[in-house]
């Protein structure tokens, strides 16, 4: 008969980190009418979440005795990341002609909800707390198809558009007023475990704008300030401030009745 894998810690449950990532949310970003009503949201949020994050750090093997400290930590800088999601989306907005106002970018934006569950979940993860940020890191990736590690260091204000495939690895550092689009990889040269300690992730400087599809990987690898890299391209190798990088490639375009010979694709 087989027998599953019995996991030898009590480990938090994903339906109650979801929970516990929605109610944060809510109360980031509460869905009402007037200044009172976020005040009434705030007295009515914050004891559940008080009470979910307690259980949750205890599940997620934090000794009983650190968690109200972790707790104080946490609502302490939740209005700090208030504040800079607020900037955020913002800058989304700003730079984003298909939103129509700034409501838009907070409800609805993919990328700006996996930057929103990344800045909470930053907060654990500075305070090394194990398993939980990364719980719900998987979460936003689950809904966005964008996967930012929790350990990323990342800059104010800081823009995704549309987002699908975009990898941030654990090391990475951005600067601030970074853009980045759908599929860019910010990654590792090599995957060795005994590197778990090291800087494996670039490092992109401020007011960087990296297009679609491009891969930057390695520790060392700097793109400074104030440059574009292009779709598609490919970095192991630091770039100066005010680069363009691009990858050329030739497109033909022929009359198809001049063509007599046949085409087969085969995919």
């Amino acid at each position: 008969m087989y027998k599953g894998y019995i996991l030898k810690h009590n480990f938090p449950t994903l339906g109650l980190v979801s929970a516990f990532v929605d109610n944060v949310q809510q109360l980031l970003f509460a869905v009402v009418d007037t200044e009172n009503d976020v005040a009434a949201n705030e007295q009515q949020l914050l004891p559940l979440i008080t009470s979910q994050l307690q259980q949750l750090l205890i599940s997620s093997r934090v000794h009983a005795e650190q968690v109200p400290g972790l707790v104080h930590i946490f609502n302490r800088q939740i209005n700090t990341v208030r504040q800079q999601l607020l900037q955020d989306a913002e800058f989304i907005f700003r730079y984003d002609p298909a939103a129509d106002c700034l409501e838009e970018v907070i409800l609805t934006y993919p990328g700006f909800y996996a930057i929103a569950v990344y800045r909470v979940a930053n907060i654990l993860y500075k305070q090394q707390v194990a398993i939980l940020p990364r719980m719900m890191s998987e979460i936003a990736h689950s809904k966005t198809g964008i996967d930012i590690n929790a350990g990323a260091n990342i800059g104010c204000p800081f823009f995704i558009d549309h987002g699908t495939g975009i990898v941030i690895g654990e090391t990475t550092e951005i600067g601030n007023n970074v853009k980045i689009y759908q599929g860019v990889t910010l990654g590792a040269i090599m995957v060795h475990k005994e590197d778990a300690a090291k800087k494996r992730h670039p490092t992109i400087l401020n007011d960087v704008v990296i297009y679609s599809g491009s891969t930057i990987l390695g520790g060392n690898t700097v793109i400074g300030s104030h440059s574009i890299i292009g779709g598609n391209t490919w970095l192991t190798s630091s770039v100066p401030s005010n680069s363009i990088v691009y990858h050329t490639a030739q497109t033909v375009v022929k009359d198809r009745n001049s063509i007599n010979e046949p085409i087969n694709f085969i995919i």
